[in-house]
Formats: structure tokens, sequence, C-alpha cells
């Protein structure tokens, strides 16, 4: 899933350049033409709120597996901004609503519609994060979207069409494992690496975290290498297991506003392993979550404090720590993606 679209929507010309990201993921992806639709309504009506509403912002099209193991492949596009914030997010949602000009405002109520499954995170005077995910097959009618226990979003370093990241998840009966993976460098070469790290995970889900990059180390040979961070839940020992080998970085919520940072052994997977590779173990409690990421985010960022925001869908805190770590003073140096792993959360925000 290497391909990445990002599109800074600054002027209407920009809304065109969206809905043509989202056509060209819905190609890549083989997407049917209802579906591919469907991806250009949300695209379109999400650039336009940029404009409107935000002054600007940018649109992320990323291709994700599908849900439950689906065959094929789901484009997920998301729309990140620093603007004024949306008030009432539940009335945002309702077609017929509007802050812009007595328009009809029916555009965000569309996307949840359209999309297989539709977030929104807002606060006023903080900005917007939306997350919609078009499927392969359009989802039951008025049936809420299956909660997903992880979630990521992933952009490249100067807008290059192929990132060297890549992140991935597996539910193997009570462990649930995530993979994050930064190829060596960036560009082709560095996402084939990291492509091969998240296919590798779906053969071996049901092993420890060791063990899964032992057997990533041996895929990874014919290729130039990964920095790989593993994470596996037990959901029936409430137990996290992590181990990486890389400059892959791990933090864990403990706490209302204590965070743990793991930090991964020195190496390359597929090129240099360590002859031991450390296991950190923590307790896993109702409000924990996992946020890993690789080394293109400032390693300085600050967790969300918010709790809306942490008990939200993980795609759109994974959006929402991208978006809030960078800023011009600190643009993008490398392939950059995060990682959320949040499973089994009672309270979702609206």
């Amino acid at each position: 899933m290497s391909r990445v679209w990002e599109v800074p929507v600054h002027d209407s010309t920009r809304v065109r350049d969206a809905r043509m990201a989202a056509r060209e993921a819905c190609d890549d992806s083989g997407l049917a033409p209802a579906r591919t639709a469907a991806a250009e309504l949300v695209a379109t009506e999400l650039a336009t709120n940029l404009l409107k509403h935000a002054g600007g912002g940018l649109m992320v099209v990323n291709l994700v597996e599908p849900p439950a193991g689906g065959a094929g492949t789901s484009v997920q596009l998301y729309s990140l901004d620093h603007g004024p914030g949306v008030a009432d997010v539940d009335a945002a949602l309702r077609d017929g609503y509007s802050t812009a000009g007595g328009s009809l405002g029916a555009g965000l109520g569309s996307c949840r519609r359209s999309a297989n499954a539709f977030h929104l995170y807002s606060r006023p005077g903080r900005g917007t994060v939306a997350a919609a995910r078009i499927d392969p097959e359009p989802g039951e009618r008025g049936a809420a979207p299956a909660r997903l226990p992880a979630g990521g979003i992933t952009v490249s370093l100067g807008h290059d069409a192929q990132c060297g990241d890549a992140w991935g998840w597996v539910r193997s009966g009570a462990l649930v494992t995530l993979l994050l993976a930064d190829g060596l460098g960036h560009g082709a070469k560095a996402a084939h690496a990291s492509t091969a790290a998240v296919a590798e995970l779906r053969r071996t889900g049901h092993l420890p975290p060791a063990e899964i990059l032992r057997r990533l180390h041996t895929a990874l040979r014919p290729t130039r290498g990964a920095a790989v961070t593993v994470a596996q839940l037990d959901t029936d020992r409430a137990e996290l297991s992590v181990a990486g080998v890389g400059n892959v970085a791990a933090r864990v919520r403990t706490g209302q506003s204590s965070w743990t940072s793991l930090v991964s052994h020195p190496g390359i997977v597929g090129a240099y392993f360590p002859a031991q590779v450390p296991v950190r173990r923590l307790p896993w409690h109702q409000d924990s979550l996992l946020v890993m990421h690789s080394d293109g985010l400032p390693s300085r960022w600050t967790p969300p404090q918010d709790p809306w925001l942490l008990a939200h869908d993980p795609s759109v805190l994974a959006a929402a720590i991208l978006r809030d770590a960078g800023s011009p003073a600190r643009p993008v140096r490398d392939d950059t993606s995060v990682a959320v792993l949040a499973p089994d959360r009672r309270t979702l925000a609206p």
C-alpha cells in the first residue's frame, strides 16, 4: 500500500485535484465505478469544506486493507486543517446544515452516507480532521460501521507518489498485532521493503512479536531492509507486547495523562539483525492506546490530551497526531507514518 496522494487545498483549482487523486486511488485499487463515484464525491465535499470553512488545508489519500480481511483494497481519504473548527459536529453531519451563506450544506451528511466509515473530529479554534473509508463493497444501509482496532496515515517526503513507510494490522484469535515499517531511505525501493513487511505480517500474526521480527528479517533480505516495530495485544490477558528493530518509535498511554516511551533495538530488519530482541510488556487497560510512528514525525511531538480525541476512531487519532506534530517551522524531513492501536474502546466521541 505504498501509493500516497497529497493535495494541499488553498484555492478552488485544488478541489478538482483532490477529486482526481481519489479517482486515481480507486483505479489503483480496482474499485468498481460506483465505489469510485462515492470516493470522488467524498473528496470533492471535503476539499470544498476546506476552502469554505477552514481557509484551506490538506487532503491525503491512502490505500488500506478492507476490514475483517475482506478481498481487495480500500481507499482512505483524510482532510486536515487548522481552521476555526466545527462547534456542533452532530449538527454538521445532518443534511441541510450550513454555516456558509445559506448554502444547502448537505456535504458532510453525504460523505457519511457514501463512505463505508466516516469520522469527524473538530474543536472550535483548533481545526478539524475527517477520515472516510471507501471499501470495495458498499456498506449495509443504516448499519453502523464496525469499529476497527487500528488505524493509520502515511505521507511522503516531497509529495512523492511512493512512500517508504507502511503499516498494517492482523487479528488472530485473541491477538491483535500492529506493525509499522520504515523502509531504508525513501522512494520505490524503500516502499518495496515496507510493503514486504506488511505482507509477511499477514502470515505471521499468530506468532509473538520477537518471532515475527525474525521471520521479517528473512523475508526482507532481498530488499534494502527496514526499521520495524511490532506491537501485539493479547485481549484475553489484557497485555501489550512490543518489540522493535530500528528507529520506529512507540508510545503507550498508561493513564489519564501519562505516556510511556518504548525504545527499539538498533539494527535493520533484512540486513543487520540483533542477536537478541528485547520485548517490552505492559498491562492494557480500557483507556490505554498505542501510538507508533516513523522518524519523519518530530521526535518531541506532544501526545494529545483531549479526551474526545483520545476516544475517537484510531484513524482520526493518527491523522490528528500527524497534523499537530508538523508546522511550517518543522517541515516533514522524511516519509512519515503514524499508526494507532486502540481496540475495545467503550466511549466514542461524536
